[in-house]
């Protein structure tokens, strides 16, 4: 049995961060960051996802060394990986599509597919309601991220957020994650209390938001948690600082851990992932909950939901 399946687009990102004397090509997505995340806290992970014909075979080799599954990845011909341009001031972000894979379909789902968790996390709409409804059979947690279900793009790629129209889906949801921008046109609502107790109430039980270096709130059984954002030794790039949470937050959780020890385990892991530039820094699993305790153990505010 898999710890934890990630399911969506990898993505290759061109980041350009301020101080740097060039744009950085890397390998990116949802399925890098979550799964790399995972296995440095020693979980056993895998990943589906399309790429195409341009997803160089060292990044296939180098996800093997690093301990991901990859035999549910499908090189499509013909096909192009899916391509982000990433331009940050500060925290600020352009975000760019210069590409896109083909989508996720019931198809592409492994019958012999079974985990503890599993995430869902589209990157550009590339994962339909179907595919939702089938993954829920096949696990006992599932977690989802609709980043991409609530971004559209114009002509030249340009990201806009956009309403999402899909969250019937949320009925098969245990674990919600999004940052505030996002959850706020995912609901409409702008005060995030009120759209994280929309996301509840409409079927997720436990809902995480992710605020930067405000750190982080987690809904649960009626009650909002405060989770302090770790410490960074220096703030380079904060792609992928999301995923990192999520994955770390989902480890612990299949292992029987609290919601709140698994939201302070996910903000020490985005904590490393800032500190270089695409997937370069993770923390070890010493050091990660190190970095954990310190917040947990100082008390997190919490307040009940009204």
């Amino acid at each position: 049995m898999l710890d934890l399946v990630t399911v969506g687009h990898f993505s290759i990102d061109t980041i350009t961060v301020p101080h740097t004397t060039s744009p950085k090509r890397v390998l990116g997505g949802p399925p890098t960051y979550v799964s790399l995340t995972a296995t440095r806290l020693g979980a056993n992970v895998s990943v589906v996802s399309k790429v195409g014909q341009d997803f160089s075979h060292r990044y296939v080799e180098w996800l093997k060394t690093q301990g991901v599954g990859v035999s549910w990845l499908q090189r499509v011909k013909g096909a192009s990986t899916t391509q982000f341009a990433l331009d940050y001031a500060g925290f600020e972000r352009k975000l760019r599509l210069t590409s896109r894979a083909p989508d996720i379909s019931l198809e592409d789902i492994p019958s012999s597919l079974r985990a503890r968790a599993i995430h869902v996390a589209p990157i550009a709409n590339e994962i339909n309601e179907d595919v939702i409804d089938e993954l829920r059979r096949r696990t006992a947690l599932l977690s989802l991220d609709p980043q991409g279900f609530v971004r559209s793009f114009d002509e030249q790629g340009n990201v806009r957020l956009t309403r999402w129209e899909g969250r019937r889906v949320l009925e098969h949801i245990d674990v919600y994650k999004s940052s505030t921008e996002e959850i706020e046109v995912a609901t409409g609502l702008k005060k995030l209390r009120a759209a994280m107790k929309r996301i509840h109430d409409l079927g997720a039980k436990e809902v995480v938001v992710t605020k930067g270096v405000k750190g982080s709130i987690l809904l649960f059984e009626n009650v909002f948690y405060d989770v302090p954002a770790c410490r960074s030794r220096v703030v380079v790039d904060p792609t992928g600082a999301g995923d990192a949470y999520i994955g770390a937050f989902l480890v612990e959780h299949v292992r029987g851990k609290e919601p709140l020890w698994c939201a302070c385990v996910g903000a020490a892991a985005a904590s490393f992932v800032v500190e270089g530039v695409g997937p370069t820094v993770f923390g070890e699993r010493g050091e990660t909950y190190a970095r954990a305790r310190e917040i947990y153990e100082k008390g997190i505010k919490r307040s009940t939901a009204k």
